[in-house]
């Protein structure tokens, strides 16, 4: 296994943490007798020499011998090194672009390259793996062959040859992977793998095959799916946990404290079923009516474990893709009352991300929250608490019945520094929790390291009331903190100085303290509090106005969307505003010509900029909509754009570099907006 590794100078050689002198021990661990060492060295091997996908040239020496341990049956768990062998030579499916660099050397795409025709020199190595004795090294060479073996018509041979005689069904489901990939590689054969999986997706084949087989077929041939896609799939997933242990031991596992350790312990406890079902939910797309019934279909599984797997697969449709999710919304709802801690947890996770889409689940979160005091508040080892999931969730929904939560929570001794921010999503109804939020803001100490932390959420939720009362608690903070504070503390100031602006004119008492901090790093945020309190444009405008000039300022967006506010009393702008949009940053150029379209109300220079804004960046989107809210009628001119949003099918925000929750909060506010301005017409 190991001739000629110490003829190699290793100590010449890079990984991702310098010198390569540790992978001979590396790759020596890979075929210990000892569990832990093996997992130590695989772990290694994946955090150094192949880290986060990168290939460097001691990657490329590993190669041969990777090839030689993997073919070694004495060894154990070699399937893991084959599937490390497949990461490094590529998917078969695309790949950097291969190249030469400046002087000579090997670009990125050049080491990939070598990379992928080092492992694909191995080839023969996994055909032969394919007739393995262990099943995880047969599994795992099957996706080897499919992605380096160039000879399509030996490969569904051999495809076909492993599936008349395997037994293991993990290796059956490999199989049936392979034939997908096969026939995406390879569309000028795709036909007989298509066969081969028609005829796995029907008895006798087993359930858990058959899922795995309508999965690949959903992928790669859409048309050869059966009619009744749904309800089969619901029905073969029951069969599936019928017959599945209730329990998988795995004795021979070590329990190390490495990456490839902490991977296998976050798995679902049945990674197989929600691989399958994740696999038929992503090719099924934008199908949305059939991914809400097959969805709903696994939440009403008897089984808690496809339950569990449900409710964390639910955030792909969620977060991708629009439609009625009450349905589903209802059933995770339902899980909050399992008696596994597992499923409960993770239906409290999903309801936090969805905001008022939670809504359909708000009697089940409401009951949770009553029966669990101790869920209230989360308690943390570093750091202060937060909102315990179940009672965020329930305020994010909207739901009233978290206010008077809330207020206990608030005459608590430690409030969470997240309170404050779930406030908004309650309207009026957290009204009467505006005396208990003063309060605490009077109590957050100045000099604290984490004063902003504290006070920012309780100014964020005050900014929901009637501002006459909040002012003095909003001013100890503008005049606790000095000129030449920490920039953590200035965040704290332009805090403050954005809740005096939402305020307005009930906020003109504290004008004299605003006027102070006109200069310096604050200035643009007291400009719009002192206007939005009493419309002084002669005090606001020449701080402005020399903001936009200031090609360095970091302030030119806050500048522009304050005197887009001011309207024609910002005349005397005009002209920078013109030449800012004009620039290429699309976060300077949009608020300026909104700004522009609302103080002059010609469009003709803002309207091409703002359209091809809408198209460009989809998170500016929301900024547009705003504007053509402002200018009322005139703003029917962009009206088409709004009209295609509301229309369409998928989430502004899916692949657009946006995640999780945010995506669905950010989406439907989109929605909402769209929807006012569209009814005005």
């Amino acid at each position: 296994m190991f001739t000629g590794i110490d003829e190699v100078d290793w100590a010449s050689l890079r990984h991702a943490y310098g010198s390569a002198a540790d992978v001979p021990g590396l790759l020596r661990g890979l075929a210990s007798t000892d569990a832990a060492e093996r997992e130590i060295a695989l772990d290694g091997m994946y955090g150094a020499v192949h880290h986060q996908g990168d290939v460097y040239d001691s990657t490329l020496a590993c190669v041969p011998f990777l090839l030689a341990i993997a073919g070694r049956e004495e060894v154990p768990d070699r399937g893991g090194i084959v599937e490390l062998l497949v990461s490094i030579g590529g998917d078969g499916e695309g790949g950097a672009d291969d190249g030469d660099g400046e002087d000579g050397e090997a670009s990125a795409g050049g080491a990939y390259a070598m990379a992928r025709a080092a492992v694909r020199a191995g080839t023969e190595t996994f055909v032969r793996l394919t007739g393995d004795s262990d099943a995880g090294v047969r599994g795992a060479a099957v996706g080897a062959v499919v992605r380096f073996l160039d000879e399509p018509e030996r490969v569904l041979g051999l495809l076909r040859q492993r599936i008349t005689v395997e037994r293991d069904d993990r290796v059956l489901l490999a199989l049936t992977e392979g034939l997908g990939f096969f026939a995406g590689r390879h569309p000028g054969h795709a036909a007989e793998a298509v066969d081969l999986l028609v005829a796995q997706s029907a008895p006798p084949y087993g359930p858990g095959l058959r899922l795995a087989a309508l999965g690949q077929l959903a992928v790669r041939a859409p048309d050869r799916l059966p009619a009744d896609l749904v309800p089969t799939a619901v029905g073969l997933l029951r069969d599936r946990s019928s017959q599945r242990p209730s329990v998988r031991c795995a004795p021979d596992r070590p329990d190390t404290d490495t990456l490839v350790g902490r991977l296998r312990r976050l798995r679902p406890s049945d990674e197989e079923g929600s691989q399958l079902l994740r696999t038929l939910h992503t090719a099924l797309g934008g199908r949305v009516a059939d991914r809400i019934a097959l969805l709903s279909g696994q939440l009403s599984s008897p089984d808690p474990t496809d339950r569990c797997n449900a409710v964390w697969m639910s955030m792909g449709l969620f977060g991708e893709w629009r439609g009625d999710h009450s349905g589903p919304v209802a059933l995770i709802g339902a899980q909050l009352g399992a008696e596994e801690d597992r499923l409960r947890d993770a239906a409290t996770s999903v309801l936090e991300g969805l905001f008022d889409l939670a809504a359909p689940a708000a009697d089940d979160l409401h009951a949770l929250v009553t029966s669990r005091p101790d869920l209230w508040v989360r308690h943390w080892e570093h750091g202060a608490p937060t909102l315990g999931g179940p009672l965020k969730a329930l305020a994010r929904s909207g739901d009233p019945r978290a206010v008077p939560v809330l207020g206990e929570v608030l005459a608590g001794s430690g409030v969470p520094y997240d309170l404050g921010r779930v406030i908004p999503h309650l309207g009026r109804s957290a009204a009467v929790l505006a005396p208990a939020l003063r309060d605490r803001l009077a109590d957050v100490p100045l000099d604290s390291p984490d004063a902003y932390d504290r006070a920012a959420p309780l100014l964020v939720a005050l900014s929901e009331f009637d501002g006459e009362e909040s002012v003095p608690v909003v001013l100890r903070l503008l005049l606790g903190v000095r000129e030449g504070a920490p920039p953590r503390d200035l965040l704290l100031v332009e805090t403050a100085l954005r809740t005096l602006e939402v305020f307005g004119a009930a906020a003109r008492a504290a004008a004299p303290v605003v006027r102070d901090l006109l200069e310096g790093e604050t200035s643009v945020a007291a400009a719009a509090a002192l206007w939005a309190a009493e419309e002084d444009a002669e005090a606001v405008l020449p701080l402005l106005i020399r903001e936009l000039r200031d090609d360095g300022s970091r302030r030119r967006r806050a500048a522009a969307d304050v005197l887009a506010r001011m309207g024609p009393a910002a005349g005397p702008a005009a002209d920078e505003l013109r030449r800012l949009t004009g620039e290429p940053d699309l976060w300077q150029r949009v608020p300026a010509a909104c700004a522009l379209w609302r103080i002059t109300g010609d469009a003709e220079l803002s309207l091409p900029v703002l359209r091809d804004a809408w198209s460009v960046n989809p998170h500016i989107r929301r900024t547009i909509v705003a504007c053509v809210a402002a200018v009322g009628p005139a703003g029917a001119a962009l009206h088409d754009l709004l009209r295609t949003e509301t229309a369409a099918r998928r989430r502004h925000t899916a692949g657009s570099g946006a995640h999780g929750s945010h995506d669905v909060y950010s989406d439907e506010r989109l929605l909402r907006e769209c929807g006012e301005v569209l009814a005005g017409e």
